[in-house]
């Protein structure tokens, strides 16, 4: 299982465009880890109910599915034998159809709770494009859809001190440009990339601290920004040249998850040296409040007014978005890192231990519907597309341990 083989194609994709409905980078079509309106997936399941398919995923990662079309996209890493790759999957049966190594050798130390594959793989319909941390770097690499590499760069260095954790960033894309960033306490930078040569179309320097938020562009308070949390900041870019707009102080040093927003706020939180959620400005004026809560590795959730969270404890949240009002909290069980998923009125929260929680997105009181348990550890945050939630999760310890991709469906 932990062999990363390279597999013949067995299908030609004609998929050349992103669709609305596909799921092509890290918290899905509109980055805010919302699935598109008229989804109908099942609220309960098990190894034995409302499995459509499951198949074993080589080696160990944390990355979420990406769907685009007919195609699956995971990566994955062989930690014993040091290989990073990218797989490819068949939607329909979980066939897997190909797996790319794209990496051998100069695995850096990574915390337990990362992997050498925890960053989500990106793609704009034509290509897919992915990073990995090796040999003290960064390297992003593009694919075509048959899994054939079509170029690969190294980006810049990636070699924290302190606190020898690893890399978990996912990248993002906009206007043709691979956005990635890389956040340490020796070097630190902000990078966009063409997507067609891999080229440098800017580059813009960051604080030298230890951070793991993914960058994601939003269009907040008037006009599109690049967004990244952490560094004792919220930082806001322009996605074209990479300038600085505004940088607010707040928050942490280090953060995980991925700010959220509505038309004129900012939302994050963080986890370390202190706790802390906090609402921002979106023109960079200022907080408008923050708390003491705790959602380190996992990001958050907002929908019509409401900001949803579950902390690192497994401890849900409901706060009035604008006045940080709590409506309600209510223990459920962790500890947590899988972000939450919003799919119509409903929210999926996976923790640790493999166990979904399945609860109504509802400000006036917590409404649990279902508790499903899948396999004994789940990292990676849900996919939803075409009526089908797409769950990584795995079994088992040590060599015993194998990881599997389920495709939930009624």
């Amino acid at each position: 299982m932990y062999s990363l083989r390279l597999f013949l194609v067995a299908t030609i994709f004609s998929a050349g465009t992103v669709n609305a409905t596909d799921w092509s980078q890290w918290r899905g079509p509109n980055g805010n880890n919302i699935a598109p309106e008229g989804q109908s997936v099942p609220t309960q399941w098990s190894e034995s109910q409302n499995v459509i398919w499951k198949v074993e995923v080589p080696g160990r990662g944390h990355s979420s599915p990406t769907i685009i079309g007919d195609l699956i996209v995971l990566t994955s890493a062989d930690e014993a034998g040091q290989r990073q790759g990218v797989f490819g999957f068949d939607r329909d049966s979980g066939k897997q159809l190909w797996g790319t190594i794209v990496s051998q050798g100069g695995f850096l130390k990574a915390h337990q709770k990362n992997t050498h594959a925890s960053a989500t793989a990106c793609s704009d319909g034509k290509q897919i494009y992915a990073t990995f941390c090796h040999h003290d770097k960064v390297e992003a690499v593009a694919l075509d859809l048959k899994g054939t590499i079509i170029w690969q760069q190294d980006l810049g260095g990636f070699r924290p001190k302190q606190y020898e954790y690893g890399y978990a960033a996912s990248p993002t894309l906009y206007n043709g440009t691979l956005i990635v960033s890389a956040d340490c306490d020796t070097v630190a930078w902000l990078k966009a990339v063409d997507v067609k040569t891999g080229k440098t179309v800017w580059e813009q320097k960051r604080p030298q601290m230890l951070n793991w938020s993914s960058p994601i562009v939003a269009n907040v308070a008037g006009r599109e920004q690049l967004i990244l949390s952490g560094c004792e900041q919220i930082a806001s870019y322009d996605p074209k040249t990479g300038k600085p707009l505004w940088s607010t102080p707040c928050l942490t040093m280090a953060t995980c998850g991925t700010v959220v927003w509505d038309d004129d706020t900012i939302y994050a939180s963080g986890g370390y040296p202190k706790k802390e959620t906090v609402a921002v400005h979106g023109d960079g004026s200022g907080v408008v409040w923050q708390n003491t809560v705790k959602c380190y590795e996992q990001s958050m959730l907002i929908s019509d007014g409401y900001l949803y969270a579950v902390d690192d404890q497994g401890i849900a949240y409901c706060w009035e978005a604008k006045t940080r009002r709590e409506m309600w909290k209510e223990r459920l069980k962790g500890p947590v890192s899988a972000s939450p998923v919003l799919v119509g009125d409903t929210i999926y929260a996976s923790n640790e231990r493999g166990m979904t929680f399945v609860f109504k997105a509802n400000p006036q009181k917590f409404e649990a519907i279902a508790r499903n348990q899948l396999g004994s550890e789940s990292f990676a945050t849900p996919t939803v597309v075409d009526n089908r939630i797409y769950l990584r999760v795995a079994s088992g310890e040590g060599d015993s341990r194998t990881e599997m991709l389920y495709a939930i469906g009624l």
